[in-house]
Order: C-alpha cells, then sequence, then structure tokens
C-alpha cells in the first residue's frame, strides 16, 4: 500500500557517493567548467513540490513514494497520464538501484499534488542516463547502446474496498482513492489541501518488455549516449555520444538512416524540427548546426548578437524547438549558451531564441550566473523550464525570455532533467489543476519535484475599454473645468 507522508524539509548535507560509475557519467552529460561538488549519499525519497514560492514549508511538500536510486531522466507519457523516470548507480555494486520507475501523478486540491509508485523495472548493472517515450515505448540509454522496452498500462477495477499490496511491482495507482477500513488518518497531507473523494478503488498493472538494442555510441574508450529524441513524427529514433556521431534510425524497423561527425567532441544535445525538416545539433566543440539529412545547412553565431562577446568563451549546452501561440505556423528555437571556464566572478549563462525556419537570432538574454544544466519547453511554446548544476529550477516566459518563476537550490546537487505538464486532460480533469504551468523537476538528489505557477489575474477586455473610456472622459470634465470653453 503506497502511504504519503508529511515531509519536513531541511538542507540536504553534502553528497559523497552515488556511485563512482554513475557520478562520472552525470557529469559529463550535465558538466560544465563549474567546480560541480559530489555531496552526501542521495535521499531514496520522492518529493512532490506545488508552491511557488522561494521558501519550503512543511505543507508544500508530500513524501509520496521511495526512489531507490539516483535520478537522471524524467518523462510525461501523455497517452496513460504516466510519470517515467529513470536513473541508478551502474554497475558499481553501491546499493542504488538500476531502474525505470512507473509513477501515477495526481492532482489533490487545486494545487497540491501526490505521487504513486505503480512498477518497478529493474535494468541490472546498466545505469539508465537518458530516455524518449513514444506511444508505449521507451528508448533508454545504457552506456554505448539505446535499449527500447515497450510497456503496456492497465487498470482493473476492485470496487469499494481497502487498498491492497499487490505485490513488489503492481501497487494502488493512486493513495488517495483508498476508501473503506484501514482509511482513517490516511487522508495525511492531501487532506490538508480538500476532500478526499470516496472513488472505487482501482490497481493497475504495468508490463514492461525489453524490444531491441543498438550500438548508438562506438568511442573505443568509454563509449556513452548522451542523448536519445524521437522524432516529432515518430518515424526516426535520433542519438549522439562522446565519439560525436549523430546516429539516425527508422522507427520502429530500427533500420539505420544516417550516420555522420557532427562535432568534434560530445554531443551535448540535438532537436528536431517538426516535418523532420531540419536537426538541430550541440557538441562541445563549441559549436550549433543545423542540419538537412546529414548535410550541413549553417552554423548558427549567437556572440554576433553581442558584440563585444569574444568568440569562444561560451559554449552551447542545450537546443528545443517551440510552437508560438496562437501562431499555427511559427517556429522557434531556443539555446542555452554556459561560460566554458569559470570566474571568481561567475558571468551569465544566455538564452537565445531563433527565428525557427530562417534560423535567425531575436531576442538573447541572461538567465543568472548559476550554470544551467538543462533545458525544457512547454508543449505550448509559452514558457522555458531551466535547471542549473547548483540544484535551483527556473521558469522564463519565451516570448520575452524574463523570469517568471525561480527556486534557488530547490535540489540539493545537479538539476539532470525538466517536463513540463501537457495541456491534456486526463480522466476528465486537468492535470495541471488551477496552475498557468506546472513543471516537473529531477536531479542527482533523488527527488522529484512539481513547480507549479498559479493562473495570473486577467481582466475581460470590455471592463478594460470601460476603464479607459472612463479616463477620458474624466480627463475632459477636467480641461473643461480648468478651461472654461475648452470643449
Amino acid at each position: 500500500m503506497v502511504t504519503r507522508y508529511v515531509y519536513v524539509v531541511t538542507r540536504a548535507t553534502t553528497l559523497d557517493v552515488l556511485s563512482l560509475t554513475s557520478q562520472r557519467k552525470v557529469l559529463r552529460r550535465h558538466s560544465s567548467a563549474a567546480d560541480v561538488r559530489l555531496r552526501s549519499r542521495p535521499s531514496p525519497y520522492l518529493f512532490i513540490r506545488s508552491d511557488g514560492k522561494a521558501s519550503v514549508t512543511e505543507e508544500q511538500l508530500l513524501r509520496c513514494g521511495r526512489v531507490q536510486y539516483s535520478s537522471f531522466m524524467k518523462r510525461f507519457d501523455p497517452k496513460t497520464g504516466l510519470v517515467i523516470t529513470t536513473g541508478g548507480g551502474g554497475a558499481s555494486k553501491t546499493g542504488i538501484k538500476n531502474a525505470v520507475q512507473f509513477l501515477d501523478l495526481q492532482l489533490v486540491g487545486e494545487r497540491q499534488y501526490s505521487a504513486s509508485l505503480l512498477h518497478s523495472h529493474d535494468t541490472d548493472m546498466r545505469a539508465n542516463m537518458n530516455m524518449a517515450v513514444a506511444d508505449g515505448v521507451i528508448a533508454v540509454g545504457q552506456d554505448g547502446a539505446c535499449c527500447l522496452m515497450s510497456f503496456n498500462h492497465t487498470q482493473k477495477d476492485g470496487g469499494k474496498a481497502a487498498a491492497k499490496n499487490a505485490g513488489n511491482n503492481v501497487q494502488q495507482s493512486s493513495a488517495r482513492r483508498r476508501a473503506g477500513k484501514g482509511d482513517k488518518g490516511g487522508q495525511d497531507g492531501a487532506a490538508a489541501s480538500g476532500d478526499v473523494p470516496d472513488l472505487k478503488n482501482e490497481t493497475a498493472h504495468i508490463s514492461v518488455k525489453v524490444l531491441a538494442e543498438v550500438q548508438s555510441d562506438l568511442n573505443p574508450q568509454d563509449p556513452l549516449q548522451k542523448v536519445v529524441r524521437f522524432s516529432p513524427d515518430l518515424s526516426l529514433l535520433l542519438t549522439g555520444g562522446t565519439d560525436g556521431h549523430i546516429r539516425v534510425w527508422e522507427f520502429p524497423s530500427l533500420k539505420k538512416k544516417f550516420d555522420f561527425k557532427a562535432h568534434e567532441g560530445e554531443i551535448e544535445d540535438l532537436d528536431m524540427s517538426p516535418g523532420n525538416k531540419h536537426l538541430v545539433t550541440v557538441g562541445r566543440d563549441f559549436s550549433c548546426s543545423v542540419w538537412t539529412g546529414n548535410q550541413l545547412a549553417m552554423g548558427l553565431k549567437w556572440h554576433e548578437t553581442l558584440p563585444e562577446m569574444a568568440e569562444k568563451t561560451y559554449r552551447y549546452l542545450a537546443c528545443r524547438f517551440g510552437k508560438v501561440e496562437d501562431q499555427k505556423d511559427a517556429l522557434r528555437l531556443y539555446t542555452v549558451q554556459i561560460p566554458h571556464k569559470r570566474e571568481r566572478r561567475p558571468p551569465p549563462c544566455y538564452l537565445t531564441k531563433w527565428e525557427g525556419k530562417s534560423f535567425l537570432p531575436m531576442l538573447t538574454a541572461p538567465c543568472g550566473a548559476e550554470v544551467i544544466s538543462t533545458l525544457a519547453v512547454s508543449d505550448s511554446g509559452t514558457f522555458l523550464g531551466l535547471g542549473t548544476v547548483t540544484g535551483s529550477v527556473a521558469i522564463y516566459i519565451a516570448f520575452s525570455l524574463q523570469k517568471l518563476y525561480y527556486v534557488q537550490e530547490s535540489h540539493g546537487i545537479v538539476v539532470t532533467d525538466l517536463a513540463f505538464l501537457p495541456d491534456l486532460l486526463i480522466k476528465g480533469k486537468s492535470i495541471k489543476g488551477n496552475n498557468e504551468t506546472a513543471l516537473l523537476s529531477v536531479g542527482v538528489d533523488s527527488r522529484c519535484q512539481v513547480h507549479s505557477v498559479a493562473n495570473r489575474r486577467s481582466f475581460p477586455i470590455w471592463l478594460v475599454l470601460f476603464f479607459c473610456g472612463l479616463m477620458v472622459v474624466g480627463v475632459i470634465l477636467l480641461l473643461q473645468y480648468m478651461f472654461p470653453g475648452f470643449i
């Protein structure tokens, strides 16, 4: 049975051991010239956060389950409504489990979230460093290989009864659905945010099957896949690793389509535009390249927007395509640039917005001195999410690149992945609730958090016009009073 607890958060003490193997790989994936300190052993708990403030109170964090490994990647599957996390301690026998876990995220009340662990798929001695999800299939990076797994989610109606433990891998889909005997005191933290309805108890069953595996990185010394993506139409699987090659497979046949050298150093990130027209890649060789098929179309030059900026003082870290709200055919590309070398007085990182078809720079803005580790774009293209190597999380407005939300050191160490909750209905309810946006974050400290921004107050246009009219009439009357005969 999955229970919920209110958990008092204290400042995490420093981290020491994750596992030497997995630490090296995490820092290779999210490293910068910044000195990232490894701290004490990560907490084994999963946390759900739903406040928009920098301070953390006892009511704002719920301990909803346990994550017995260091979490590196997280995705929200829109088809099933499940949160999928991956991670692990690698081949070293540190006691940190290598697994893919499936979580059921529920909105309790207006702004509080609760999560239940449904299933944990053990991947033996192989840590899961990166992941992509597409229509019931998960592509997971394991060392220099990409492993494809299928998962099936089914639910059975168990009637109105107390929740029962269905085994190690099959658990109740939501702790707040418990009813009947044993429910006294079972509301815990959720009860503080609203009534818990008397719903039918449902048990969820998730089965995972390994489909295939492809070699995605051929570095002779230490092969490591660093990024994996499905194309927007789910017809292609794309990977990049430490050997600087981009490999493209047709999906689901896994017939290799392209294999080309994209960068001299490691591949940091990649993304493909809608229609599979352009592929954008980011490498540690200071370059961000646009490809058509396997042919180089152009290289992006963000520093030209800031004439005082030297060419190799910054390097690209991440890239993402995004829609433009209320403009169906418009497209934007967002990139993150971080300092190549850290100084005693850290220089800022930068966000750049590009026109998504001509790739001309539109706007560049600083985004703080904390080194960025990951970037996410909301489905609507309205918001950008940023995580840092010091554990901070921020949400920016995509149109103006202005900061909307920020929590300093929300995680104990590197934020490894971010994902916005989608604009969709699950079981008739919006997963975002009464929030303008909600962002999932995961870090090496094993914490999974929800950062939500409440809907901002808005006024109908007729009311704004009415007050404008009153102001005009008032000004005219005032002028008539001060200057008789004005009208």
